[in-house]
């Protein structure tokens, strides 16, 4: 789809790593005190489910690997952060940016992590999970043809969008936030998908790299206002216009319409989204966004 430079592919890799939240490990004590031979758990953050062996070292997985009792005790006295387990090891799996100076950490849920900055969840997760978060996006944006999503992030909006379209080009400024994406079971098929080009950089740079009426939609959710101001401004939306087919859809997820903030923050968006010659904006409010369409120039 572009000519620009694409991250690298995940190598393959043998064996996954068995990964463990405070949900699975609390799960497996229990299993533990009440003696029982075996129970049904995840070691992948609740993607997948396994029969796990209850032993006197530990659990045994599947494939014969052991984790061992005082790991599983560790994780399930955090409950912040999700853990690579080996045996008695763990490791929390976080990183840090060098672009943005901040932390990041996978942050487990009922359901798929989601990401902190600084402590900060990228995704909705008080009364909803993030996979539901993301669902209400994409089924707002309703993605077909080929799909621009400007925020990379854990790639959940790039593989559900993906599933209903030609293809998508998704696009991240953090190489950390990849690093913790290739760390998180559930954005595997971010990398292993055929029909999802990556892409690194500047959204506000790189959009305007495009061919004009290159994309049928555009799912656009950046980073708080305060963080990333330049990707609310009118100049960028006039850019994601330009890189609309006639007609095309985009949908912008600004946060909560009923707080204070985000209400302010939706007025400038909306008005500056026809300013930029979209029409029908239109609020969603499950989605915590707002919808609009490329009006076609009339002569």
């Amino acid at each position: 789809m572009s000519a620009l430079p694409p991250f690298n592919r995940r190598a393959p890799t043998e064996i996954s790593p068995i990964y463990l939240s405070h949900y699975q490990a609390t799960l497996l004590l229990q299993a533990k005190k009440a003696g029982v031979k075996s129970v049904r758990t995840s070691i992948d953050l609740n993607l997948t489910m396994v029969l796990a062996e209850v032993g006197d070292a530990g659990v045994v997985v599947p494939d014969g690997r052991v984790i061992g009792w005082d790991a599983v005790a560790e994780v399930e006295g955090n409950e912040t952060g999700c853990f690579v387990v080996e045996g008695e090891e763990i490791e929390k799996v976080q990183t840090y940016s060098e672009v943005t100076d901040r932390a990041l950490t996978l942050y487990p849920t009922p359901g798929p992590p989601t990401m902190l900055i600084s402590g900060v969840p990228m995704h909705r997760i008080k009364g909803t999970n993030p996979l539901q978060d993301t669902l209400s996006k994409v089924r707002a944006a309703a993605p077909s043809g080929w799909v621009l999503d400007t925020c990379t992030g854990l790639g959940y909006t790039a593989i559900h969008a993906s599933r209903g379209a030609e293809g998508v080009v998704t696009i991240e400024l953090d190489p950390a936030a990849h690093e913790m994406a290739q760390l998180n079971p559930w954005s595997k098929e971010l990398f292993d998908s055929p029909k999802i080009e990556m892409v690194l950089g500047d959204s506000f740079d790189i959009v305007s790299a495009f061919a004009a009426e290159t994309f049928d939609c555009v799912i656009h959710d950046p980073p708080m206002f305060s963080l990333a101001g330049e990707l609310y401004s009118g100049e960028f939306y006039r850019e994601l216009r330009r890189v609309l087919r006639p007609g095309g859809r985009l949908f912008h997820y600004i946060g909560d319409p009923d707080s204070k903030m985000s209400a302010s923050v939706t007025k400038g968006v909306v008005r500056r989204l026809e300013e930029a010659g979209f029409g029908k904006v239109q609020m969603v409010p499950e989605a915590f966004g707002v919808v609009g369409r490329k009006l076609e120039v009339r002569s």
